[in-house]
């Protein structure tokens, strides 16, 4: 159990991918304008890894990559659905979905445009964005 932080629990659309996450009740997600997330409408808050727990599903789990193939967008091969993801600013944590999450342990969601279209000057000048992924 980890100390301030809440059980969030959540999977994909068919339900074949399923995890939990540890994080605040209150979520601090990012809006990236990049063009994979732009098309996805990927919003996420990242984690790190040791917060994160894939409960069932591996085997339903795809990946697509491109560009500088650092970023895992992985997919459940039923449906589609990305629940979470590795970013690129974050390799050693987990991109969550909130909208992936079961209902019930999300208080709040704050919500911060990132200009994903200038990768690396948004994360060189975003002063918290990769520790985020930092026990």
């Amino acid at each position: 159990e980890y100390r301030g932080l809440v059980k969030h629990t959540g999977g994909c659309h068919c339900g074949a991918v399923r995890f939990e996450v540890w994080a605040s009740a209150d979520l601090h997600v990012f809006n990236c304008n990049c063009s994979i997330c732009t098309k996805k409408q990927n919003r996420h808050f990242i984690v790190p890894a040791s917060r994160f727990k894939l409960l069932k599903g591996a085997d339903n789990l795809t990946t697509y990559t491109f560009n500088t193939h650092c970023a895992q967008h992985t997919f459940c091969k039923t449906c589609g659905v990305q629940s979470f993801y590795t970013p690129r600013s974050n390799p050693d944590g987990y991109g969550i979905a909130p909208h992936c999450l079961d209902d019930g342990t999300v208080q709040t969601i704050i919500t911060e445009d990132i200009n994903g279209k200038e990768w690396e000057k948004a994360v060189r000048e975003h002063k918290t964005i990769r520790d985020m992924s930092k026990p």
